[in-house]
Order: structure tokens, then sequence, then C-alpha cells
């Protein structure tokens, strides 16, 4: 009884299974219907009150604009809500459906031929830029769900172990604390003996930390012999190309003579920065470099590091790969353009993916994402928050560790870095953003 009971209540459970099936697409069809709509009542609005003030061609675009903003609202709010959970969509999205409708709009009438019947060229003018939205607005959801889904956990690292008392003892007490996992050591810091000791100590309780080795090559004492090294250094023996020059030197031809002398004396160099950094740890492990002014990333000194990581075991090198965060105010942007912080963002973009090309046919292993670029020496406050949560959401990669936080936390310098060569780090490490970096690490 119970058999045919269960028989007979199949194609009701299958008609009840359908139903629920086709319900999800269909609402959500008929919510992207209504956000279109709204959409569109807000552009016809705003170009009647607009057109009334200015010229047609003035107000369209400020019209199309409105109706952006309230679609970019709804579709997160209503129709991909449960990719989004109600919040808003990255404003890049915005920022991406605004200039793709508007160009296309823009040029779609110009480009149809005059032949095309005018049905097809009215449906092809309303649809296109309606089948973009969609494919944008579906691209946005997709991103939003890979943030709210994906996690792992990236690693906290900082940089300069090594350049002053009071950088070392930042970085010790929050690494004592596990705030960090790891830190760069500049082998040639005025300091550099003190912190390899209490590192090394700290290492002994957790094995985990890492220390890599931070090339410098733009400030401080050379590693080298002087006289090997006469085209890097100023009368005081301190490394003096900045690293503007080493790009400049990056574009010489390969066998410009100044560029074949400066390639010896610094291979030379970073040789010798190699050696003092196993003497100091005592390491004849596998070797993870990075580099100072991220000048590891600039081309002549990358191929040089590449032409010796077979000899020198060097098996991870960092990448500055950054992906944008989501969620900060725009005033922190207008921060990040204003003291070149997307300059720099953008050129060690570029950089940093000819150097993972490169790498990549050696086996050398780099982070799968980076953050600390966009807005270097400021990392606290919403954007550290905001790069955690942005490395949280990458997904793992082969060939790739864990994404990396940066950041320069330090106490209160109390000497002068310059008398030591460091007179580059020297306005950077008395800011006081050293001691909100520290705090903000210590809070996070």
């Amino acid at each position: 009884m119970k058999l045919q009971q269960g028989l007979r209540q199949l194609p009701l459970r299958f008609i009840q299974i359908s139903n629920r099936s086709l319900a999800a697409p269909l609402t959500r069809i008929s919510l992207y219907g209504l956000v279109g709509i709204v959409a569109a009542i807000v552009h016809a609005g705003v170009l009647l009150g607009l057109g009334l003030l200015m010229p047609l061609w003035a107000a369209n675009p400020l019209a199309f604009l409105a109706a952006s903003v309230a679609g970019y609202l709804g579709h997160a709010r209503y129709t991909f809500r449960p990719e989004t959970g109600g919040q808003r969509f990255a404003r890049r999205w915005l920022v991406i459906q605004y200039v793709v409708n508007l160009s296309v709009c823009g040029v779609l009438p110009l480009v149809l031929p005059d032949a095309v019947p005018s049905l097809i060229r009215l449906g092809t003018l309303v649809f296109t830029p309606t089948l973009l939205n969609a494919l944008i607005w579906s691209k946005a959801a997709g991103f939003s769900a890979k943030q709210r889904t994906q996690q792992q956990r990236p690693r906290v690292h900082a940089d300069d172990l090594g350049l002053s008392e009071a950088t070392n003892n930042a970085i010790l007490q929050l690494a004592r604390i596990g705030k960090l996992n790891g830190a760069s050591l500049l082998v040639q810091g005025p300091a550099v003996s003190e912190g390899v000791v209490a590192w090394k100590a700290l290492q002994a309780e957790q094995p985990d930390l890492e220390l890599c080795l931070h090339l410098c090559l733009t400030e401080g004492p050379c590693a080298a012999l002087a006289s090997a090294i006469p085209d890097l250094i100023n009368q005081d023996g301190h490394l003096n190309l900045s690293f503007r020059a080493w790009l400049s030197l990056s574009l010489l031809p390969a066998l410009h003579p100044r560029r074949r002398r400066i390639s010896h004396q610094l291979h030379q160099e970073v040789q010798a920065q190699i050696a003092r950094f196993r003497r100091l740890c005592g390491a004849d492990a596998p070797l993870h470099v990075d580099g100072h002014q991220h000048i590891h990333l600039v081309p002549i000194v990358h191929d040089c590091l590449l032409r010796v990581s077979g000899d020198q075991q060097i098996t991870w090198m960092r990448s500055t790969t950054e992906p944008l965060p989501t969620g900060l105010a725009l005033h922190w942007w207008w921060n990040a353009i204003r003291q070149a912080g997307v300059l720099k963002w953008a050129v060690l973009q570029v950089l940093s993916r000819r150097a993972q090309r490169k790498q990549q046919r050696l086996g050398i292993a780099s982070n799968g994402g980076f953050a600390g670029v966009l807005f270097t020496g400021q990392m606290a406050g919403p954007p550290l928050r905001a790069a955690h949560q942005t490395l949280s959401a990458l997904p793992a990669q082969t060939n790739r560790t864990q994404p990396l936080l940066l950041a320069h936390p330090g106490a209160p310098l109390s000497g002068n870095l310059s008398d030591a060569g460091f007179s580059v780090s020297q306005p950077f490490a008395t800011s006081p953003w050293r001691q909100r970096e520290w705090q903000a690490l210590h809070d996070l």
C-alpha cells in the first residue's frame, strides 16, 4: 500500500521540483525587468529635468549615469541578492557598465549601415545595451559571490627588519603575539645583527615564521667590495641608484656597454648580499627573495636574480600583482592617486607579470596575490581591512603561495638613518604612519 501511495505521489513531487527549478530563473528575469523599467524611468525623468537647463547632448550622459546608478543599486539589492547578500556591487562594475554602454550607444548608430531595415535597426539599438547590461551585472554578481564564499587567510608580512631598533621592536612584538607570518631582512641595515638574533629566538618557538632576503640596491652600505661596484655607489660607499635609474638601465639593449658593465657589478652586489644573508641566518636552505622598494622586479635586477637562482637555491620571489580592494570610500582612492600610489601600482603590475612569466619557466614560485602598493606606507584603517578582505577572497593558484599583505610597522625613531646611508628611508621611517601601521596590525 505504501509503495502504491509513493508511486502515485511521484508525478506530484516531480511537478513541485520542476516548479521550484523554474521559479528561480523566472523570478530573476522578472526582477531584472522591473529594475530595468525603474532605470528607464529614472533616465527619462532626469533627462526631462536636465533638458530644461542644458543642451540635450549634455543632459543625456548625465541622465544615463543616473539610470546606471539605479540599475547598479537595484540589481545588487534585489535581482542578484543571493550572490550579493543585499550588499552593493564593487563600484568598478558601475564604471564598467557606464563606459561600455555609453560607448556602445554612441557608436552603434554610426556603424549600422543605412541599408539595415528600420525594425532590425531599432531592435539592435535597444537590445544590444540590454544584453551587455545582463552580462556585466551577472559578472558583477559572480564577483560578489566569490568574495563572500571563498576564504583563505593571507600571510601578513613586514619589511625592513634590521633598518633600526624602532623597526625591529615593532616587527618582533607583532611576530611574538602571532600577528605576523614573516619579515624581510635588510642585510646591511644599521640594526641587522640585533634583529637577526631576536628573530632566530622567535623562530625557535614559532618555526612557521619566515625570513626573506630584502635585496637593497637604492640606499645603504654596499655588501660587495666598493672597488668592484664603482657605478653603483657614491663616495661614501653607499648604494645610490634610484628605482627610476635601475628601470632606465633596463631599457638599454642587452649588449650596450653601460648595461653590460652595470650588470656585472650588479651580479657582484647581489651575490654579496645573498652571502651575507646566509652568514647572518645560518641558512643553507632554499632562499626567498623580495626587494627594498620592490627593486627585485626591475628587469635588469630580476634577470640577474634568475641567473643566480639555481646556484643560490632561490625558490620564491615576491609578486606585487595587487587586486583592487573593494568597499573603500572615494577619498582613499583620491589619496592613492594624489600620492602616486596608483601610478606605482600600474608600473609594478606590469613588472610583476613579466617577472612571473620568467619565474614559471624556472619553477620559482611566488605569492598568489598581494596588497601594499596602492596604499604604501598607509596600511591602516579602511585600506588595511579592505586589502585583507580582498586577499581572503582570492582563489588558490597552482605554484602560488598564500596572498601576501605587506606593511611597514615601526616604533618612534630616535636616530638618524641618513648617517648610516639610508636617507631615502629616513622620512618614511619617521612618519607617524609607522606607529599607526603597528597598531593596525596589532588589532587586525
